[in-house]
């Protein structure tokens, strides 16, 4: 009988380079369209392309409950982070254009950073805080000009499969703008892709949209106070 580990081992083995050489793929394509495509309209085959990154990753996505209505953007898209495949979970059901915060290391790989440039992702130096605002004010301008951010509060993929501990960046953006918040729990992704572990775990992924969040919830409310709102409204999704 193949103990658990040594499945998991072999399954990798046979998925990763699937995955990989579809990534690459889709790289050029993205590379390639760029010139031609607005990144408004990407969202049309970047969400179909997501279903296949995960389901290449041996996981079934599932969506709970639906995402706003796009008439009414923009909006922050926040989530617990647990794993790599986070973002694609989340872009699988995203109706219309959406971008993020990266971190400033991504943009280092030659296409990669390109394609993360020419998309509208914008980078962050996340141990400097003085570049790290720099990047948040230009967040801020999108914003106001109705483009929606996907954005985790953790700023970093747990460890532990427990919800970290949020930093402030993303609710300051939220009350500077009186963006609507939408939480959204992310179910599977920890036990899927551990961030130091290799190997992959076939299973179910769970996108678990809340009730979003206007801005008469929080406009009172100071900065930690709209955090620990938002943090509670994402560990409920994540238990329910």
């Amino acid at each position: 009988m193949i103990k658990a580990g040594m499945f998991r081992t072999i399954v990798s083995m046979i998925l990763w380079p699937l995955w990989f050489l579809f990534f690459a793929i889709t790289m050029i394509l993205f590379f390639i369209s760029f010139t031609i495509i607005p990144k408004q309209y990407f969202n049309y085959f970047i969400r179909p392309i997501c279903w296949v990154y995960c389901l290449l990753a041996g996981q079934w996505l599932v969506k709970e409950n639906e995402p706003p209505n796009p008439d009414d953007q923009p909006y922050l898209y926040m989530f617990n982070h647990g794993s790599m495949v986070d973002q694609f979970m989340i872009a699988a059901f995203i109706p219309h254009y959406i971008t993020a915060v990266g971190a400033i290391e991504q943009f280092r790989y030659p296409i990669w950073g390109y394609i993360m440039k020419q998309y509208g992702i914008i980078p962050i130096v996340r141990k400097d805080i003085k570049k790290a605002l720099t990047s948040l004010i230009k967040a801020e301008k999108a914003l106001n000009i109705g483009i929606s951010f996907l954005i985790s509060p953790e700023g970093t993929r747990t460890l532990t499969g427990e919800l970290g501990p949020f930093k402030k960046g993303p609710f300051h953006l939220a009350k500077n703008t009186g963006t609507t918040i939408v939480p959204i729990g992310l179910i599977g992704a920890f036990e899927a892709k551990k961030k130091k572990d290799w190997r992959l775990t076939p299973g179910k992924l769970i996108t678990r949209f809340g009730v979003p969040i206007q801005k008469y919830e929080f406009e009172n409310l100071s900065v930690e106070e709209t955090r620990d709102l938002v943090r509670t409204r994402i560990q409920q999704l994540i238990n329910s």
